[in-house]
């Protein structure tokens, strides 16, 4: 095992660390070849991937929009645009049915001109004309993009507008000709994790390297950050850092360039609305002599905290069962989406009517419901996503009032991807090792006889895994005779902020014994056998995965590691490895190294173990957890005689795919892997 001191000193695998060396992606070749050969040549296999691309580019799905001004806009991808079209309408035109859509830009067509290989990566749109654009693209959907400023009116490029090149930048609008900007421009701009550390107001027709600093962070920070508030009546500008992934300094910036601290915990959540403070804790706050709960929503009049006055309105307060997901502003109300036993339901506040309180129905028992649209400068309109496992999407539009709410009106609902007929959804908790119940809803036929069944899991980051329609895992998984588990383990959000801090740092156990009580668990309900049991995850999944293999391999039948974290001594060192220290620890302390050891899985994979199937896969354009994690993590088992399955596409960024015809191909390795193993 590496000490702190010589973190590299015992790895002979480090040459895998360079993405795109000619050595690295030999090896890469070499591995794809092998295990392509080995699970794409069956009929099941083709099937898959074919039946998986048909419903990811199927004409019928919902094209969800989000409005700007009078306009609704919309990202589509199918195969005969596998890039995209950026294209908006009416809601006239919309409610029709068939949309006459107005197309702004063909990311295909100009990545054919441009011979790139353009990824969209989403446009902020000039408030509150709507004529101005700033379009990232990423190169094979990698988190660098390049920024670009589009012409709405004329739908064309904008030569001597406001351009980056490929870098993790911040932009944002201030006004028609000023915008916030960070971005890489040499030594000293950048974080150690890769991100903005000077945030600038770029003028236009200025040199970024002119513009006037407006803040700047850490080297050891995670990024500088920088806004515009447009609200009419309320225009101001906020500046801040964040120290690690889980804290924030944030000021107002007068027009003086005085900052002013907004003096809150380090690791609470700000809002700024109009007049209104709003602050969700993340630990306990004593507050004017009360002490509140982690996870409570509290409110403030905003001029008046900055004066010292804490004063505050407990909006909304945790239980045991009941935790804050999010909320979001609409011109008169503020919506609160809140977890129950992991179920969504939506709750408005009216703060006209002394925040009068109702519940907004919406969304199937043991399902979600998703605030996907508010327009708070103008009007009181949103736009819900309603689903659960078995139940396809429904995407509704409707109006809040002061005193009652119309019922939504539906614009759009989806069609079954597959026979849901006779699967049941139910939750079950389980109990970890140290008496936690452990959350987690089973998706199957029920059956007198335990059978194959696909698990996968997260426990990280305060990331809720909520009830959710997958037209992949239905037709790849359930309608060939398959259970699916969805574990809520600790370190997620499913229970709000105090899940989460359960299982960090030194904590970091718990999420994985949560996981696997889940899997005995299913075990002992009669669901399933180890030998039948699958499990999959990715990114902070994956190093879920990679621990599961190492420490406990005899409770799996088959393991996909996607994305995946693995050699947790060096993740620091890698891309925006350094910016997560907050979430694992930092393995250059030998306190924290030495808890961090016990579960990394590159160090603790060996030779004498028994381990079942292995699938691995990874994107060469992720430049967010560094591909030499899954890299290393397989050439290390192949050196210890482990058999290991291997796939690295070549674009798709920290996503894996970068079009549905990857996705689809991914996914469709996943399922054959996984029904070849325990099916």
């Amino acid at each position: 095992m590496s000490s702190p001191t010589t973190p590299a000193a015992d790895d002979p695998h480090l040459w895998l660390e360079d993405v795109t060396g000619d050595e690295a992606l030999a090896w890469v070749q070499e591995r794809n070849d092998e295990s392509l050969a080995e699970l794409t040549g069956s009929d099941r296999f083709a099937a898959l991937r074919d039946d998986l691309r048909a419903i990811l580019d199927a004409d019928d799905r919902i094209p969800y929009v989000r409005r700007r001004g009078e306009l609704l806009y919309n990202f589509w991808q199918d195969a005969e645009h596998p890039r995209g079209l950026w294209r908006r309408t009416t809601l006239e035109s919309y409610r029709s049915g068939d949309p006459d859509w107005e197309l702004l830009l063909d990311v295909d067509a100009l990545a054919d001109a441009e011979d790139e290989n353009w990824v969209w990566a989403g446009a902020a749109v000039r408030y509150p004309d709507y004529s101005r654009a700033l379009v990232q693209l990423s190169r094979g959907g990698a988190d660098a993009t390049v920024v670009r400023e589009f012409d709405l009116p004329t739908k064309g490029w904008i030569t001597d507008g406001f351009t980056l090149p490929e870098a993790k930048s911040r932009v944002s609008w201030i006004d028609d000709d000023t915008v916030f900007v960070g971005t890489d421009l040499g030594p000293g701009s950048l974080t150690t994790s890769g991100y903005p550390r000077v945030m600038r107001r770029w003028r236009r027709g200025q040199s970024v390297g002119d513009a006037e600093i407006v803040f700047e962070a850490a080297e050891s920070d995670v990024s500088a950050f920088a806004g515009h508030d447009h609200t009419p009546g309320y225009e101001r500008d906020f500046v801040g850092r964040s120290p690690d992934f889980h804290t924030t300094e944030e000021f107002l910036l007068r027009p003086d360039g005085t900052q002013v601290l907004i003096d809150v915990p380090p690791d609470a959540e700000t809002d700024v609305e109009r007049t209104w403070l709003l602050v969700r804790t993340r630990s306990p706050w004593e507050v004017a002599g009360v002490e509140h709960a982690a996870g409570t929503l509290l409110c403030f009049d905003f001029e008046a905290y900055l004066a010292g006055d804490r004063t505050a309105r407990v909006l909304f307060a945790p239980t045991p069962s009941r935790s804050l997901s999010f909320h979001a502003w609409t011109r008169n109300h503020l919506v609160l989406s809140v977890l129950t036993d992991v179920v969504t339901r939506l709750e408005v506040l009216t703060p006209s009517q002394d925040w009068a309180r109702r519940e907004l129905p919406a969304g199937p028992d043991l399902g979600s419901v998703d605030l996907v649209g508010v327009d708070p400068d103008t009007s009181d309109e949103y736009f819900l996503d309603t689903d659960g496992y078995t139940q396809p999407s429904t995407f509704l539009r409707g109006e809040l009032g002061l005193d009652t709410d119309a019922d939504p009106e539906v614009l759009r609902t989806a069609p079954a991807r597959f026979d849901a007929s006779g699967l049941e959804v139910r939750q079950f908790f389980a109990t970890s090792d140290d008496g936690t119940r452990i959350p987690c809803f089973v998706v199957g036929r029920v059956a007198d006889v335990p059978g194959p069944t696909l698990m996968t899991g997260y426990g990280g980051f305060e990331i809720a895994l909520t009830p959710g329609y997958s037209g992949l895992v239905g037709s790849g998984w359930l309608a060939r005779g398959g259970t699916y588990v969805v574990a809520n383990i600790r370190g997620g959000g499913e229970y709000g902020p105090t899940w989460h801090t359960a299982a960090l740092g030194e904590h970091r156990h718990r999420a994985y014994e949560d996981f696997a009580a889940v899997a005995r668990d299913l075990v002992a309900r009669g669901i399933t056998t180890a030998g039948q049991l699958a499990i999959h995850g990715g990114s902070n999944g994956g190093l879920l995965m990679g621990v599961m293999l190492t420490r406990y391999p005899e409770l799996f039948g088959a393991i996909v590691v996607m994305v995946p974290l693995f050699d947790m001594r060096r993740f620091h060192l890698l891309l925006a490895g350094a910016s997560w220290m907050a979430e694992y620890g930092d393995p250059d302390d030998p306190t924290e190294w030495a808890w961090i050891a016990q579960y990394s899985p590159y160090q603790n994979l060996s030779a004498d173990a028994s381990y079942p199937p292995v699938l691995v896969t990874t994107s060469t354009r992720d430049d967010r957890v560094h591909p030499a994690h899954a890299r290393k993590a397989v050439a290390r088992m192949r050196e210890q005689g482990h058999r290991v399955e291997y796939y690295e596409n070549i674009e798709g960024g920290h996503g894996g795919a970068a079009d549905n015809a990857q996705r689809a191909f991914q996914w469709a390795l996943v399922f054959e892997f996984c029904w070849r193993q325990v099916g």
